[in-house]
């Protein structure tokens, strides 16, 4: 599949959206706050970085206490039931919070609820979530954070992939370990994993994107950087720009500095 590459113009309606999502909060004479948890692997860690830098950048901070948040974010994980039933024991646990904050926004995203099923017994029994969204609307969610802030209930899981999105600001959890995304999905379709349907068929990242951001974790003085992927060993497969792995490996291995890779 054709790799679908987020223009600018979407780029510029979402950082309209995040502007309106600041002057919503402003009205209010609030900073607001949100807490996130992440279920999963490394990938949904990145993601989790990359939603809260979007946060940041409407000008969220952030909280350990579920009650003092503005916002309530799961970014959640569908390789094992037991991850499920985590979140959904955990999102139960959030009926107090939401009763005592009305205006609180709790959104559930990730591999889990790309899942139908899951969608519907969202919709059905926990009337209380606000916003849902799939893995392949991450970049879209300034403008579906401000449509569960103004209209209501928000539920956006499109059957769709191929999605790249760039220049997603990121908020990072440590300061001396980074993980640095290099491709989406998977083509590989093993009978015991449900990957390549919530994440989509295998799409890699322009490796001059890649490089440069490596380039600039070292310049921020990262120690370890984990590029990350379901299966890296297929980057840049069928892409036109004809770097694999090894050769991405070679040219981020050129960069000054004092560093390790891990994938």
């Amino acid at each position: 599949m054709s790799e679908i590459f987020v223009t600018d113009d979407q780029k510029e309606y979402q950082r309209r959206a995040a502007d309106k999502v600041r002057a919503h909060f402003a009205a209010l004479g609030k900073t607001p706050l949100v807490y996130a948890e992440t279920y999963g692997c490394q990938q949904n860690v990145s993601d989790s970085e990359h939603i809260k830098g979007l946060l940041a950048a409407m000008g969220f901070g952030f909280t350990e206490e579920p009650e003092q948040a503005d916002v309530i974010l799961f970014n959640t994980c569908a390789v094992r039931e037991h991850a499920e039933d985590r979140v959904f024991g955990n999102l139960g646990a959030l009926t107090h919070t939401k009763k005592e904050n009305p205006e609180q926004i709790i959104c559930l995203c990730g591999c889990m609820v790309q899942q139908e099923h899951v969608a519907e017994r969202l919709r059905k029994s926990y009337p209380f979530v606000g916003l849902v969204f799939g893995t392949h609307v991450l970049h879209r969610f300034p403008e579906l954070l401000y449509n569960a802030l103004t209209e209501g209930r928000v539920i956006e899981r499109p059957e769709m992939d191929g999605v790249i999105a760039e220049d997603i600001p990121v908020h990072r959890d440590g300061k001396f370990k980074a993980w640095l995304p290099i491709m989406y999905g998977c083509n590989n379709f093993c009978t015991y994993c449900i990957v390549p349907y919530v994440r989509g068929r295998e799409r890699s990242r322009d490796p001059d994107r890649v490089v440069e951001e490596a380039r600039e974790l070292v310049r921020e003085g990262y120690k370890e950087i984990t590029l990350l992927g379901q299966n890296v060993n297929s980057y840049g497969r069928g892409e036109a720009h004809g770097v694999d792995f090894p050769e991405l490996l070679r040219r981020i291995n050129a960069i000054e500095g004092d560093f390790l890779i891990r994938f």
